[in-house]
């Protein structure tokens, strides 16, 4: 009577354990079988082929000897005849036969134990794994929790631990503990010690995502994001076009009086933004993300993957802008390699760079060209030429190459 009522209970706790953790409740008692089975084969033998199946309902517990029913036994331990089995049962069939010892609730509440908790605590690590690995390259909120070696450990949902390492920080950003954080999923991975949620403040995906949640034509589909070229806690510029004419997309992205683009600078803790509309021409496309610098002219040289660019000459300076960013950007950007020069300079620009172009192609010319150069001197006996002349000729420039190594 109180190993059936000990038997209840421990149903009980389980479907409880199942909608605390969200771990499901099969999977729970098909954690508690293995163990079950486990301390059967402990304290009785492990050659007989024995299961143990619990009741969904009652919780109540049995061990059985498992053979399988064949019209000839070879092994009286694994298999039992047709005839032994009886009537119902046929070659291929399980034949299952109770050897549930008397004592064996006791054993099995002591050493069943450790190995539920564990198998539980795998299930509850897989629920985690599961869970943020559908959120990778997405959104998550979270608190500052701790910091150790400069990374920090923040906690999201109240219960899971992640990490946002320092190398994806953002130089200049300080959290202190307890304070409230966005952080962008870029891997989530098994460890022995559980999952480990990897997250990141300097991700270009982070300013993506946060966009959307501002600027609802990108949550629609009717806003697209083509492209996004950043410096992390410092600007970034942000590619975007229309799915309809009706639509401005760079006015969706601002907001009213850019209340929307602000909120994203806030989240990036002030980061500015530079929304960009996307052309499908490269020169287009290569003028508009160089704003706010105006741009007088694009040649492309599509073999190079390079650009050359002339800007007004009071231009030059804002087109490159501080440290090269705002150029070092747009390139990145649209994909070119942008050679700026000013309107006074342009010319000589451009002859400069066709002048490298044309030695590399040269350069290049005389690389192929090189295994040819025995066939065009081979006629040279047969033209008149004094063959002793050459010999010697050949044996001085020998001497010399000598010389020089």
């Amino acid at each position: 009577m109180a190993e059936s009522a000990a038997e209840e209970k421990l149903i009980d706790v389980l479907q409880f354990i199942s909608k605390e953790r969200n771990i499901p409740f099969e999977m729970l008692l098909e954690a508690l079988e293995a163990a079950l089975l486990t301390a059967y084969k402990r304290h009785y033998g492990s050659e007989a082929n024995a299961i143990v199946m619990v009741d969904r309902g009652t919780g109540e517990y049995r061990v059985y000897h498992r053979r399988t029913v064949v019209e000839s036994v070879e092994d009286p331990k694994l298999e039992i005849s047709v005839k032994q089995a009886g009537s119902p049962y046929q070659p291929g069939d399980f034949y299952d036969e109770e050897v549930t010892p008397k004592e064996f609730g006791r054993i099995a509440a002591q050493t069943a134990k450790q190995v539920i908790v564990q198998r539980i605590r795998e299930a509850e690590r897989d629920t985690v794994y599961n869970k943020y690995a559908r959120k990778l390259n997405d959104l998550v909120t979270g608190t500052v929790q701790r910091y150790e070696q400069r990374n920090m450990y923040v906690l999201l949902e109240g219960r899971d631990e992640a990490i946002l390492p320092l190398s994806e920080q953002v130089p200049g950003e300080t959290f202190r503990i307890n304070d409230f954080i966005r952080g962008y999923v870029v891997d989530v991975r098994k460890s022995p010690k559980g999952p480990q949620v990897v997250l990141s403040r300097a991700a270009e995906g982070l300013v993506q995502r946060l966009l959307e949640l501002e600027v609802p034509e990108i949550a629609d589909g009717i806003v697209e994001i083509m492209a996004i070229a950043r410096e992390a806690g410092s600007r970034s510029k942000v590619a975007v076009r229309s799915l309809r004419a009706e639509v401005d997309p760079i006015g969706a992205c601002l907001g009213p009086k850019s209340s929307r683009i602000a909120n994203v600078s806030d989240n990036l803790r002030g980061e500015k933004i530079d929304v960009i509309r996307y052309d499908a021409d490269p020169q287009a496309f290569i003028m508009n993300a160089l704003a706010p610098a105006k741009v007088i002219s694009v040649e492309l040289f599509d073999d190079d993957g390079v650009a050359l660019v002339v800007v007004p000459d009071y231009q030059l300076s804002l087109a490159i802008g501080r440290d090269g960013q705002n150029v070092r950007l747009a390139a990145r950007l649209t994909g070119w390699r942008l050679d700026i020069a000013s309107e006074s300079e342009a010319d000589e620009a451009r002859e400069r760079y066709l002048a490298e172009r044309a030695e590399r192609a040269g350069g290049e010319e005389v690389v192929e060209e090189a295994g040819e150069v025995e066939e065009v001197q081979a006629p040279a006996a047969a033209a008149g030429v004094d063959e002793e002349l050459v010999r010697k000729l050949e044996e001085f420039r020998r001497e010399r190459l000598g010389g020089e190594q």
